[in-house]
């Protein structure tokens, strides 16, 4: 954890008041999965400190507990999300904290254990020392918990030990500190840029041939495989011009280091994926598990030698039987008699789903398999089919580490009821029952607006609208314009763009502390100075409407068979501008210019003329105020990790780069000039490439 020193504390540590630090504790109920060649990290930071300039600094330790120096930064991990590609310069940057190390020599570490080798340039003696040490500290301290698990699934006992006797002699390379876990998580991107880059969480170094340390960083970084060549090249480069025979047998030998990386590796991610069904778990659960497992299985499946890898099928019979030997049991065991809900009587029983269908859909839940799951930022869907019921439902849930910056205003089951009963032609799923669970989570049961059998996952214009689709969007969007608001909400907002202002600020007013500060290194403005900047805009005033608010591809579900788009998911639902949610809609998705003017031109003809006035003049600043937003909710996203699996999500922040371009073009600032010049390259660059960037007059 993070805390800053009271004047107590700061003359213990011989630091600052108010100086922030890292607080760390070994937690002694974790597994134990990793390799330890030394026990105390505080240690070995104090004795490579001098040495090395890249690392924290130990301030303090008292039995367990470990103070170090807190390093002002963020980690790559949080604006360069795993399995995204690295900007070259920074893959370099990452070669030169490997080479590094080489400049701490063997008298400035800990004793090493007597098991290690003895030559200091023998890799051969320390790959096989690595794979005792494995068998030892994890394979064996896991024997009688998990022995029977790695014996039902193929694992023979002794699979580390013939991989040691099997490692082939290996070219002679000098041995050097080694980091041993560097990945995205263990790196900071510094603000004062002095050094750039900065190696956390030295628990797992170690000493020994180098080339393992590059093997662990191309595993654990999660590098794209096409950047493995490059990854290489850069270390054979960089380590070259530092300790020049370091590199020897790089072609040959690195792989054994992976080879032996991914072989340990089973143990630990079987492991992981057993604990993570705990006590009780449902047929989600399982799913993941038993892909994790099989996923760990296959990749150890030649360094190990294994006989064969059991199909997924068979993982899940042989997790199931392993819990079961221990007392737990899945919900798939639940009978319908045990299903505990109540009713929220805002929405009323419904002739075509009787409160027995309830029942049965919450029981259909728990045995649904993965494949019929679909996690969106805000809630996790769950498509089921119940007997008796001639229709696809899905219960949807809140996803409970989802934190949503944008605040709600209407309740997703009275917009959906209202546009039912409107008559409006909006294709939108029907609401057939609203309660609480007997876990006291709250659930929706939607109709499912995906394939009409319920099988398979809904398809969106992902890659964007076609001329019919977008036709048909804006026919939905005038016939929102039938909805009565009144009952839905009653503070309806004719001055919506300032209330849409005011919004924008409040958002980054309460953002996090750790956002605030990287977006002001990017040059994105604090909420007063921003507020300053929207001030000086005013729109027309438009007669309000119901709008979806949230219209990106995803919330489109194409239904042929009903005759064009289905809108799903009005959780961000509001009554204002109309205006707005055709441009939101652009903002969101891929819209071709061609399109864009189809939409509007088609949308200023079936909409009332109260609604479209002075469009052609206000579009523009719509436009430019999502561009801002998006600016600082997805750096919130890269930051916090929230919601990063959502397909929107994981687009929007593969090509963050440009979004913070053109908000900062849209705001009128100039580009920062940045102390690290790696915290740019850092960014995201990917995706497709937006629309030009426009500029709102400077801020003076």
């Amino acid at each position: 954890m993070v805390r800053p020193l009271t004047d107590g504390d700061s003359r213990l540590v011989a630091a600052e008041r108010g100086a922030r630090v890292t607080v760390r504790k070994r937690i002694p109920s974790a597994l134990p999965v990793v390799i330890r060649t030394w026990q105390d990290e505080a240690d070995l930071l104090n004795r490579i400190w001098g040495v090395l300039h890249n690392v924290p600094r130990c301030l303090a330790k008292h039995r367990d507990v470990v103070v170090l120096s807190y390093v002002e930064g963020v980690p790559l991990s949080s604006i360069c999300p795993n399995d995204t590609p690295v900007d070259y310069d920074l893959i370099v940057a990452l070669a030169g904290l490997l080479a590094d190390m080489t400049q701490v020599r063997r008298q400035h570490l800990p004793p090493l254990p007597a098991h290690w080798p003895r030559s200091s340039r023998d890799g051969g003696a320390f790959l096989r020392a690595l794979a005792y040490a494995a068998d030892e500290q994890i394979r064996r301290r896991n024997q009688a918990d998990f022995g029977d698990l790695f014996a039902m699934l193929g694992i023979p006992e002794d699979a580390l030990v013939r991989f040691a006797e099997r490692v082939p002699t290996l070219v002679s390379r000098p041995f050097s500190l080694l980091h041993t876990d560097l990945h995205r998580d263990n790196v900071i991107v510094s603000y004062a840029g002095d050094p750039p880059l900065i190696c956390v969480d030295w628990e797992l170094a170690s000493f020994g041939d180098p080339l393992h340390d590059l093997a662990t960083h191309l595993v654990r970084m999660r590098y794209p495989d096409h950047q493995w060549p490059e990854v290489v090249e850069a270390w054979r480069k960089v380590m070259g011009e530092r300790r020049g025979k370091a590199v020897n047998g790089l072609d040959r030998d690195l792989r054994h280091y992976v080879a032996f990386e991914r072989a340990q590796s089973v143990y630990p991610d079987v492991m992981r994926a057993a604990k993570s069904l705990g006590d009780s778990f449902d047929q989600r659960d399982l799913d993941a598990a038993t892909r994790a497992v099989r996923r760990a299985l296959l990749a150890a499946e030649e360094p190990l030698r294994l006989r064969s890898v059991p199909s997924e099928a068979a993982v899940e019979r042989i997790l199931l039987r392993w819990h079961e030997s221990r007392g737990v049991r899945s919900s798939r065991e639940r009978k319908l008699s045990q299903i505990v809900w109540q009713r929220d009587q805002r929405v009323p029983v419904r002739g075509d789903f009787p409160l027995w269908a309830v029942n049965r859909a919450l029981l259909e839940e728990g045995a649904a398999s993965v494949e019929r799951v679909f996690k969106g930022t805000a809630h996790q869907n769950t498509v089921v089919n119940v007997a008796g019921v001639d229709f696809p439902v899905v219960v949807r849930r809140k996803v409970r580490t989802a934190h949503t910056r944008e605040r709600r205003f209407l309740s997703e089951h009275a917009v959906l009821g209202a546009i039912e009963t409107s008559g409006a032609r909006v294709r939108a799923p029907r609401v057939l029952a609203l309660g609480t669970s007997g876990l006291g989570e709250l659930f929706t049961i939607h109709s499912y607006e995906g394939p009409a059998d319920g099988f398979g996952p809904p398809q969106h214009p992902a890659q964007g609208l076609s001329p019919d689709e977008a036709d048909d969007l804006v026919d939905q969007l005038g016939e929102l314009t039938r909805v009565n608001c009144g009952g839905l909400d009653p503070l309806t907002r004719a001055a919506f763009f300032p209330w849409l202002r005011g919004e924008l600020v409040r958002l980054v007013r309460g953002l996090p502390k750790a956002t605030m500060e990287l977006a002001q290194e990017l040059g994105l403005p604090d909420d007063v100075r921003l507020g300053r900047i929207l001030d000086r805009h005013t729109l027309s005033g438009r007669s309000p409407v119901l709008l979806h608010g949230d219209l990106n591809p995803w919330n489109l579900v194409r239904r042929p068979d009903r005759g064009g788009l289905t809108l799903i998911d009005w959780e961000m639902a509001m009554v204002g501008d109309p205006l707005y949610d055709l441009v939101r809609h652009m903002h969101l998705t891929p819209t071709r210019p061609e399109i864009r003017d189809r939409m509007f031109r088609r949308w200023e003809r079936r909409l009332p003329v109260d609604c479209t006035r002075d469009w052609q003049a206000d579009w523009p600043v719509y436009r430019w105020i999502e561009t801002v937003r998006s600016a600082y909710i997805d750096l919130d996203r890269l930051v916090t990790r929230v919601s990063l699996d959502a397909p929107n999500v994981k687009r929007a922040v593969q090509s963050y780069a440009m979004t913070l371009a053109e908000a900062t073009a849209a705001l009128g600032l100039p580009g920062k000039s940045m102390a690290n010049p790696y915290l740019a390259r850092a960014l995201p660059h990917g995706g497709q490439p937006g629309a030009s960037a426009v500029r709102f007059p400077a801020d003076v």
